[in-house]
């Protein structure tokens, strides 16, 4: 567990002394203060003339597929689906159950299947010339 904190080098003692909060005072308030005011973490809209309403305001769980926020949900929830979900087990599906690049398996099986064929036979397992010097034809040493 030490080992992980320790990964944060300098920025721990940085968000230890920030916690992510608002601090709101609870005191109750004297006449030269006012009532306490707490600021929104969005700022408002700002008004313009022809009273266009930022769907944030109208909807605050807004996820950008619609204006309306039944749909907006579950577009939301069907764009999500379909994109994750089924991309992830298809996709995962697709690249386990692709065929051998390169043919390795294969290259390593047939190697196999020609090593026992030449035990058997009593042959060496690699010879000396690659290929056979017999069909090997060279050309006349004739004009140069």
């Amino acid at each position: 567990m030490l080992t992980r904190v320790s990964r944060f080098g300098s920025a721990l003692p940085r968000l230890l002394s920030n916690p992510p909060a608002r601090f709101v005072s609870q005191s109750k308030p004297t006449s030269s203060t006012g009532s306490t005011a707490v600021t929104e973490l969005h700022p408002a809209a700002e008004q313009s003339g022809h009273g266009e309403v930022s769907p944030y305001v109208k909807n605050p769980d807004y996820h950008g597929f619609s204006s309306d926020p039944v749909e907006d949900e579950w577009n939301m929830r069907v764009g999500f689906f379909f994109g994750i979900s089924v991309a992830l087990v298809i996709g995962g599906t697709f690249l386990h159950y692709l065929p051998d690049h390169g043919m390795r398996q294969w290259a390593r099986r047939e190697a196999e299947r020609v090593i026992v064929q030449r035990e058997k036979e009593g042959l060496p397992l690699i010879e000396e010339n690659y290929y056979d010097v017999n069909k090997i034809v060279l050309p006349t040493a004739g004009k140069e």
